[in-house]
C-alpha cells in the first residue's frame, strides 16, 4: 500500500525546496498550490478540469461543510471524495478562521468556540475534538489542528494568550486525531504556528508544536491585512523555526508575487480563494500582471487572455469574447476565467519547481516579478498589459 504520508525533498536552491508528498490518494508535488473547494466544490470548475489544470490536492472547509450539508451527511454519502467526485488528496482547514470571520456572535473559552451560523443563526460549538471529528467524517487526508486566530493589530498580550491557547488546542487536536482509528492510521495531521508578527511568540509556538509532533507545519495568522512586507518579514525567520524535514504550509496565500517570495523563503504549500474569486469577478492573472476583462479596451481584442499560456481557455477564446461574457454576466464567463486562473497558478508552481530543480530560482523570481509588476502598473492605469 502507498505511504500514509512521506515528504521527500528532491532539490534545494537557497532556502527554497522542491519535492513531493506521497499519500495513499496520490502524490503532491511541492511547492504546491491547493485550489479552494470551500463547500465541496472549486467554484465554477468540474473536478476533472481542476486536475487537468495541474492540481494535485484541493482544500475543503470544515466550517461551511459542518453547517451545510453537515459532516454527518457527507459521511453517510461516502465521504467528501465520493460526494464531490475528487479522488485525490484533500486538505481540510479546522474551521477556526471562518468561525471568527463569518459568525456574528462567538463566545471563546478554553473548551472551544460557541458561535451562531451565518446561514440561519443556529448555535454550534467547535472545539479541537469536534473539529477532528468533523474532518474525520469528511474523510480528510490532511487534517488541520484547531487554533485561535486574533488580529495582528491585537496587543502582544492578546496575541500571546491566543498563541498559548492554540498550542493547548494543538495537543488536544493531536489526541483527538490519534483517537480516530483507521482514519488516523491512513491520513495526516498538521499543526499551525501562531504568534502574529512577533518573532519570540512564533518561536515559542514552533517549539510547542515540535514537542507535540505533526506530519507537517502550517504558518498561520498571516495574509490577514498586514501587507506583503510585514508578511515577508515573518517568513524571513518563521519557516526556519519549524522542522526542515516536514512540509511548511502558508495558509491563505496568496497573490502570485506573494507565492514566489514565500517559496524563496522556504514555504512548500499554499491555498487561496484568489484565482477562483477573481475569475468570477472578471479579473484574469497573466504573466504580465492581472487584467480586468470588464475594461472597454478588451471589447475588440482578438488576442488570447495570456499569450504565454497553453490552457484550453487561452488556446480557444479571445479577450473580446471573454469581455463580452463577463460584461453580460454569463455563467460561462466565470467558468472560463476561473479555469484560466487555476491553470495560471498551477503553471506558476511548475515553473517554480523547475527553477528550484535547476538551481535558477533567483533568476526566475526576479524576471517574474519584473514582468508581473510592470503589468500590474499598466492595468491600474488602464494601459496595455
Amino acid at each position: 500500500m502507498p505511504s500514509r504520508f512521506q515528504f521527500t525533498i528532491h532539490a534545494t536552491d537557497g532556502r527554497a525546496r522542491t519535492g513531493e508528498i506521497a499519500m495513499q490518494r496520490g502524490t503532491i508535488r511541492t511547492p504546491a498550490f491547493m485550489p479552494v473547494g470551500t463547500a465541496a466544490t472549486v467554484k465554477a470548475m468540474k473536478p476533472q478540469d481542476v486536475r487537468a489544470a495541474g492540481a494535485d490536492i484541493i482544500l475543503g472547509n470544515t466550517y461551511h461543510l459542518m453547517l451545510r450539508p453537515t459532516a454527518e451527511r457527507v459521511a453517510r454519502l461516502g465521504g467528501l471524495h465520493a460526494f464531490m467526485g475528487w479522488d485525490r488528496p484533500i486538505l481540510t482547514d479546522s474551521g477556526g478562521y471562518q468561525v471568527m470571520s463569518l459568525s456574528e456572535l462567538t463566545k471563546r473559552s478554553e473548551e472551544g468556540i460557541v458561535f451562531k451560523s451565518h446561514l440561519d443563526g443556529t448555535r454550534h460549538m467547535l472545539s479541537p475534538e469536534r473539529s477532528m471529528e468533523i474532518q474525520r467524517l469528511l474523510g480528510s487526508n490532511i487534517v488541520m489542528a484547531f487554533d485561535e486566530l486574533v488580529p495582528t493589530t491585537s496587543t502582544r498580550e492578546v496575541q500571546a494568550a491566543a498563541m498559548e491557547r492554540s498550542m493547548r488546542w494543538a495537543r488536544r487536536s493531536r489526541a483527538g486525531f490519534d483517537a480516530g482509528g483507521d482514519h488516523a492510521a491512513n491520513n495526516a495531521l498538521f499543526g499551525i504556528q501562531q504568534g502574529a508578527l512577533d518573532q519570540g511568540l512564533r518561536k515559542a509556538s514552533a517549539d510547542a508544536l515540535l514537542d507535540i509532533g505533526f506530519d507537517g507545519y502550517a504558518i498561520g495568522g498571516l495574509a490577514v491585512g498586514e501587507g506583503q512586507e510585514a508578511m515577508f518579514g515573518v517568513l524571513d525567520y518563521a519557516p526556519g523555526q519549524l522542522d526542515a524535514a516536514k512540509p511548511r504550509y502558508l495558509m491563505g496565500v496568496g497573490k502570485p508575487d506573494d507565492i514566489v517570495g514565500a517559496v524563496e523563503r522556504g514555504v512548500d504549500m499554499f491555498d487561496c480563494v484568489l484565482p477562483t474569486r477573481s475569475g468570477r469577478t472578471g479579473q484574469a492573472f497573466t504573466r504580465s500582471g492581472p487584467i480586468n476583462l470588464r475594461n472597454a479596451r478588451f471589447a475588440e481584442d482578438q488576442g488570447p487572455l495570456d499569450p504565454d499560456c497553453a490552457c484550453p481557455v487561452c488556446t480557444k477564446w479571445s479577450r473580446a469574447y471573454l469581455h463580452h461574457l463577463v460584461k453580460s454576466g454569463e455563467i460561462l464567463g466565470a467558468m472560463l476565467m476561473t479555469e484560466h486562473n487555476i491553470a495560471f497558478y498551477q503553471a506558476l508552481m511548475q515553473d517554480l519547481r523547475n527553477a528550484i530543480g535547476q538551481g535558477r530560482l533567483t533568476l526566475f523570481a526576479n524576471e517574474f516579478r519584473s514582468r508581473y509588476s510592470s503589468g500590474k502598473a499598466a492595468d491600474a492605469t488602464g494601459g496595455k498589459s
